[in-house]
């Protein structure tokens, strides 16, 4: 509880000086759009990059288990919050994303080194390195499908390819996958600068939604917070667990894609919502609320996952 609670204090400590920033007007709104966009277009592209043309050896087993089941988790969610909440198509895919994308970066790795020790590293590297990547990707063409749907399919079509050909994340991810694809290396001095920029993206993401939840009003969407924190810390999590015994992962991958899958909402959830202006407000929520709750749930499930480990 105490290693989790010094891993979680530093993530509350950004979201709350994001907070304050805007709160007392140290920052106006036109500081952190352009902080959003920092993040959105130069920081996380960055990261999706270095991350996307890193070897992922072993983990595999791991990896296909939370990331199936992100998958099918995901597009399964969308319809339900349309029907059952209301929401448009963008905003079912920024909830399903809400559901879906946990904290990976600054609370996975810290939590899964702390908790497995080195033996959890790689089914860890191979899921961080394939999440970010599939999911985001994902999400992003559902929400561009959603803001385009009331258009005729041919420029449905085009409206889609288009705003994903100019995201900066989706061509991240893609040019990852072409420089995978060819066997390119990446030069060190690139891979350097691509780290020391990418490391900004998880702490100014936070910082900004911090910033973001000055604007909120929680209790309007309150419904819409709870529904997306018991999917992503217990729904969701037990979806893996299945996935997991019916693939036989070993103890160790399992745990690990378990302990992944129930981490709390990431904030670049946050920052794609802000980004298209759709949903912002709950996933925000969700990310502040899950965080403070997974001190207790994760706590619960290295508990139980370190008594079945030789």
């Amino acid at each position: 509880m105490t290693e989790l609670l010094e891993i979680v204090t530093p993530v509350f400590a950004l979201i709350a000086l994001g907070y304050v920033a805007a709160w007392r007007k140290i920052l106006d709104d036109a500081a952190f759009k352009g902080m959003t966009l920092f993040v959105f277009g130069l920081a996380a592209p960055a990261l999706l990059f270095s991350g996307g043309t890193r070897p992922h050896e072993g983990g595999g087993a791991a990896a296909l288990a939370l990331l199936g089941t992100s998958v099918v988790f995901f597009f399964a969610l969308i319809p339900l919050a349309q029907r059952m909440l209301k929401l448009t198509m963008a905003e079912a895919a920024v909830f399903a994303l809400s559901c879906v994308f946990g904290n990976s970066v600054m609370m996975g790795v810290p939590i899964i080194v702390s908790a497995y020790g080195q033996a959890g590293v790689p089914p860890m590297l191979a899921i961080l390195g394939l999440q970010t990547v599939i999911v985001l990707g994902m999400a992003t063409m559902m929400i561009e499908v959603g803001l385009n749907a009331a258009a005729p399919w041919r420029r449905l079509v085009t409206a889609t390819l288009m705003g994903m050909l100019r995201n900066p994340v989706v061509l991240s991810v893609f040019a990852a996958l072409v420089w995978n694809l060819f066997g390119l290396p990446v030069p060190p001095v690139l891979r350097r600068t691509l780290d020391f920029l990418g490391g900004a993206a998880p702490p100014l993401a936070l910082f900004c939604l911090g910033g973001g939840l000055a604007g909120i009003a929680a209790s309007a969407i309150w419904k819409e917070t709870a529904a997306i924190v018991a999917a992503k810390l217990f729904v969701f999590p037990a979806l893996v667990f299945a996935a997991g015994w019916m693939l036989t992962l070993t103890a160790i991958e399992l745990a690990v894609a378990v302990t992944m899958a129930a981490l709390p909402t990431g904030a670049n959830a946050f920052i794609l919502a802000r980004r298209y202006a759709t949903g912002a407000d709950r996933s925000g929520s969700a990310v502040v609320v899950s965080t403070a709750l997974s001190v207790l749930t994760i706590s619960a499930l290295i508990a139980h996952f370190r008594g079945t480990l030789p």
